[in-house]
Formats: C-alpha cells, structure tokens, sequence
C-alpha cells in the first residue's frame, strides 16, 4: 500500500501530523532535496507533497527525474507565509490556478 508523505519545514510539519499525515522534516533546500531524492526510490512512497519553497530550490537532474517516473507523484504544497499587498496575493492565486490547470485566468478585483 501506498502512502502520502509531506516534506516539509520543521515549524509546518506539526500541523500535518495533527492530521494524521506521515511527515519528513527537512532543515533547509539542500537537505529537503537529499530526503525527496530518497523518497522517490522508496517503494512505499504514493504521493510526496513537498513544501513550495522547497520545490523552488530542486536542481534540474531532480526535476527531470519527478517528470521521468510514475510514482511516487510529487505535488507543490503553498505555504507561503507572507502575502502583504493585494497584487502579491492576486500574483500568488494566478501562478498557483495556472499551475494547477495550465492556463491563465484573470481575477478581478
């Protein structure tokens, strides 16, 4: 059977375990990206939701190799922080919605 796992920082990962997620802590990209790489060749792995600041950070050759296999699928999960101005949300919501079904959509405001 297999399983979600959640990559994520350390301050985020209580709220996944909260709900019962199996998460993986990393300290920083570089660690995240030596976890990710080894979740990807674990046979249990389902899908791998990775925090987005870390997924930002992947080299190429990690990014190529999520797009090459099957499984596990590896997902975006936002988690950004901090969104002061109404332009920096509507940016965030667009790139997030055009991410998600591959188009632009305008939002109005």
């Amino acid at each position: 059977m297999y399983k979600l796992i959640v990559l994520t920082d350390t301050e985020t990962a209580f709220g996944f375990r909260l709900g019962g997620v199996e998460v993986v802590e990393a300290k920083d990209p570089g660690d995240a990206s030596k976890k990710l790489n080894f979740l990807l060749n674990e046979d249990s792995s389902g899908i791998v939701a990775v925090s987005e600041e870390f997924i930002i950070a992947l080299d190429d050759r990690t990014r190529e190799k999520i797009n090459r296999i099957d499984r596990p699928i590896v997902i975006s999960i936002p988690l950004k922080k901090e969104l002061e101005e109404v332009g920096e949300r509507r940016e965030y919501l667009a790139r997030l919605i055009r991410r998600a079904i591959g188009f632009d959509i305008k939002l109005g405001g």
